[in-house]
């Protein structure tokens, strides 16, 4: 990729994608319930072998795959990402064995994977997570309780970021690998605008060993920082996808409906509101690209790059979804309409891994630091 477009083999495969999504993983979608699991959509997206990118994909790749697929369909590019969050430290950081049990399965569609990090009192405040891990024959014993988790309660596994050291700030965490079956580990759904499953966690004593450490003991935060700056770029990528479907559903409406004796798009106030919308769109994702080039580039500032990529991409998709409702007017608000589904989905990323806030805050202090060591 150039500093200003796709390559054309880049453009044939994200074209593809999008078709994949409308033709094979869109009517998977409509057939699932809304806020449960859809198996057979996980399934397909590893048969289709898309999921097993996920551990071979630099930032990038893993942009264009996002991006596509929430063009076309938005609940195959979550269960897609839920697949890499859940599973992305086990695939970084993982022992042997649990690569060897977990991944393929995982690559194949046949187990689902969740990335257990928020508490209903450690949500942006990630550090202050208090789910402790006390020591225990053999490990610990994880008590308390996880909440907003993805996939859960219905998740084959749990990458699970515990207390292993009291009062120790970041530097106290400790990641798990814990399999849903685990003797203590129940939980429950929660009825929520967004469509894709999410649930609690409670934790009754559940036994941990050394063999379910991710990673090293009190190390767990990096390693969840680690994916996160992977991700947050390519939900940055989700965003300006929902965005592009957004607008090329407003250019297609405003062209053809007439209002006031002609069509839409040719009153300035609407040609100048789509033509601003489309250029926010595409500021995003060229923020994106550079986010995750600088990713897979290895470089030291990817932390604030991340952050400023999901920040405006997540902030603008927001914009464009809710202009192009309005643009379309009350047809746009029936279930079933693609913006009244946009509109839904829309809202939750500017919240999780990081609300906008936590990103500002992010940049800030990357910024601040830099200069005061220079």
């Amino acid at each position: 990729m150039s500093a200003f477009a796709l390559e054309p083999k880049e453009l044939r495969w994200c074209e593809e994608l999008r078709s994949l999504a409308a033709e094979r993983l869109r009517p998977l979608a409509e057939r699932s319930l809304p806020g449960r699991l859809n198996r057979p959509l996980v399934q397909e997206l590893g048969e289709l072998g898309l999921l097993s990118r996920l551990f071979t994909s630099g930032s990038l790749e893993l942009c264009l795959m996002r991006e596509s697929l929430a063009y076309g369909c938005t609940e195959a590019e979550t269960a897609l990402a839920l697949q890499g969050l859940g599973a992305h430290p086990v695939h970084a950081h993982g022992t042997p064995a649990q690569r060897t049990l977990w991944l393929p399965r995982v690559s194949e569609g046949r187990a689902v994977a969740a990335f257990a990090l928020s508490e209903p009192d450690a949500g942006s405040d990630a550090a202050a997570l208090s789910l402790a891990a006390e020591p225990a024959a053999g490990g610990w014993r994880l008590t308390g309780g996880k909440c907003w988790i993805s996939n859960a309660p219905e998740a084959d596994f749990y990458t699970v970021f515990a207390r292993t050291t009291p009062g120790a700030g970041a530097r106290g965490v400790s990641a798990f690998l814990v399999p849903a079956d685990r003797p203590g580990l129940t939980g429950t759904p929660l009825d929520m605008l967004s469509p894709h499953p999410i649930g609690a966690l409670a934790f009754d004593g559940v036994p941990v060993g050394r063999e379910d450490l991710i990673g090293e003991e009190d190390r767990g935060f990096r390693v969840a920082m680690g994916t996160l700056n992977l991700f947050r770029p390519s939900v940055g990528a989700f965003a300006v996808g929902m965005a592009q479907a957004a607008l090329d559903a407003t250019l297609a409406h405003t062209a053809r409906r007439r209002a006031f004796g002609g069509v839409l798009k040719d009153q300035q106030s609407v040609a100048h509101r789509v033509a601003e919308l489309a250029t926010r769109t595409e500021a995003a994702r060229l923020l994106v690209y550079a986010a995750a080039a600088a990713y897979d580039r290895g470089e030291d500032d990817v932390p604030k790059r991340a952050a400023m990529a999901k920040l405006l991409a997540t902030e603008t998709a927001q914009e464009v979804v809710d202009a192009a409702v309005q643009l379309h007017g009350a047809r746009a608000l029936q279930r079933g309409h693609l913006l009244e589904h946009l509109y839904r989905e829309v809202r939750a990323p500017r919240i999780y891994e990081g609300a906008t806030e936590v990103q500002r805050t992010i940049i800030a202090k990357e910024l601040y630091g830099k200069g005061t060591s220079a």
